[in-house]
């Protein structure tokens, strides 16, 4: 099985569990990336009954655009129910790197208001200890040199990403062969310095459930806040 087809099952499966819990004051919050794009194409094509949607990203709202789907702003609702999105790294506690497509900062936003956080992802994405996939950070334009120095300190290696900018006007350094042995605390670390908006490190606000597919099943893993 293509780990195409393994992303989209996991985000069949995520409509799946939910379906049933989708009412006309129901607001699902919507990631980004090749995985929740599966997520998007099943929301259109269910067209359920529900008070609206929020997106993560331009790419994610544009995609829904051509849809019923009523595109809500955060502002707008006082919770979201359901916030479903993909990860770039995950491990069995459900501790995420998230922000490969660079919408980190509004991902862990909706993540945080969100009553219940499901991450759909294919085995692959699976790993042990989180830190071999780039760690993004977003940060302020006027100090990323700065940013890239106390990086540089921390023994690990920042690379700027040349010619982008985030939905917020930022830019983003992917961080390279940083040590993460306790996701919780050097997310934490990171969002101390100054200059820094976000991280892409998914502790402090952990997926709930965990949807993830094989060549064999979706499998469902879920632990403790």
């Amino acid at each position: 099985m293509s780990k195409e087809l393994e992303k989209e099952n996991s985000a069949e499966k995520a409509f799946e569990l939910i379906k049933h819990n989708l009412f006309d004051d129901t607001v699902l919050g919507i990631g980004t990336g090749s995985t929740s794009n599966f997520f998007i194409k099943i929301l259109i094509r269910e067209n359920p009954n529900i008070k609206g949607a929020v997106c993560s990203s331009k790419v994610s709202h544009k995609l829904l655009s051509n849809s019923s789907i009523n595109i809500l702003q955060l502002n707008e609702v006082h919770k979201i129910d359901f916030y479903i999105d993909g990860a770039d790294e995950v491990n069995r506690r459900l501790e995420l790197i998230k922000g490969g497509g660079g919408a980190l900062t509004s991902e862990k936003i909706l993540a945080n208001s969100s009553n219940k956080f499901i991450c759909i992802a294919d085995d692959s994405k699976l790993v042990d200890v989180l830190g071999k996939f780039p760690l993004p950070i977003e940060v302020i334009r006027d100090a990323r040199s700065a940013i890239a120095r106390e990086i540089i300190q921390m023994g690990a290696k920042p690379v700027f990403r040349e010619g982008f900018l985030t939905d917020h006007g930022n830019q983003i350094i992917d961080i390279h062969n940083l040590k993460i042995k306790v996701p919780f605390e050097v997310e934490g670390l990171l969002n101390n310095i100054p200059g820094i908006v976000e991280n892409g490190i998914f502790a402090k606000r952990k997926a709930d459930m965990l949807l993830l597919s094989s060549d064999e099943k979706v499998e469902i893993i879920t632990t403790s806040k």
